[in-house]
């Protein structure tokens, strides 16, 4: 019975773990703060009682709860199909924008066999604060210096584009940079307007999220790894609290840009960098 109990108190603390990293995920993966950074920084404070193969896959997996509110918010617009006097009819616009996010995709998918390496490289907070600053300082650079945008709808995107967002999307490889904040500052300086740039990131993050976290539960199976009972529960809760947030803070998101810029996240990305930075000198130096 002891230990069944403790077992029980175990998994409890592992399931408020999970919720605190689904809250950091719903929240961070959509504004321009770097979701995989801030999980980082937590995984300093909180640890999993869990195999770090099965965290691997934890920190991208969770993705697919914030995926999802993607699609729920913007199912509308997502989906190609209608009905019209009862007949199915397909919606040219949408397919012509799928075609563009596959487009911007493309140059994800040929750096991402870098993944695992840069996951062993520089997954660490010490980069992490790096890419929080540089980027943060690229918000308040670009928005001082940007013109008014000349693209203001998704339909304005071109093809060049979408494939020099997708670029930019690549940077997002590196911990700590923002795979939004990436492609945010990419479509600010091409003179996309902040509401249809932040609405395009989103749509990217469906098929690379998606591919992003199918090719880890692969690799997670394939090198012979078990979930427990307990991550399977962790695994869970942490995708169901990334949903909830997610949709928070995109509903929050859209209608900030209407109203803001983006220098109101450059300086929170400084001041969390510069703050990591101290604390890890303090660190080694006591």
């Amino acid at each position: 019975m002891c230990l069944c109990a403790q077992g029980g108190v175990l998994t409890f603390f592992e399931i408020i773990k999970a919720i605190l990293m689904g809250i950091v995920e719903g929240i961070t993966e959509w504004l321009p703060i770097s979701s995989t950074g801030h999980m980082i920084l937590l995984e300093q404070i909180i640890k999993f009682n869990a195999s770090e193969e099965f965290m691997s896959m934890f920190r991208v997996v969770i993705q697919l709860g914030a995926i999802m509110a993607v699609v729920v918010l913007f199912w509308g617009k997502l989906w190609p199909f209608g009905m019209k006097q009862g007949r199915v009819i397909s919606k040219p616009s949408v397919w012509n924008l799928w075609f563009k996010v596959v487009a911007a995709t493309i140059p994800v998918l040929i750096i991402s066999p870098l993944d695992d390496w840069m996951e062993a490289h520089f997954y660490n907070y010490i980069t992490v604060a790096a890419m929080l600053i540089l980027y943060g300082a690229l918000f308040f650079v670009v928005e001082n210096r940007r013109a008014a945008p000349h693209v203001s709808r998704l339909e304005q995107i071109t093809y060049r584009d979408a494939i020099i967002i997708g670029l930019w999307q690549c940077l997002a490889i590196i911990p700590g940079t923002s795979r939004s904040g990436a492609t945010i500052v990419g479509g600010l300086l091409l003179g996309l307007s902040r509401a249809c740039v932040a609405e395009f990131t989103f749509y990217l993050a469906i098929p690379v999220m998606a591919g992003a976290s199918l090719l880890k539960v692969v690799k997670f199976v394939v090198g012979g790894s078990v979930m427990t009972g307990t991550e399977v529960a962790v695994l869970a809760v942490g995708c169901v609290v990334a949903f909830g947030m997610s949709l928070a803070a995109i509903r929050f998101l859209m209608d900030y840009v209407k109203r803001h810029d983006f220098k109101f996240f450059g300086a929170y990305r400084i001041v969390l960098g510069i703050i990591v930075l101290a604390v890890a000198a303090a660190t080694a130096i006591f």
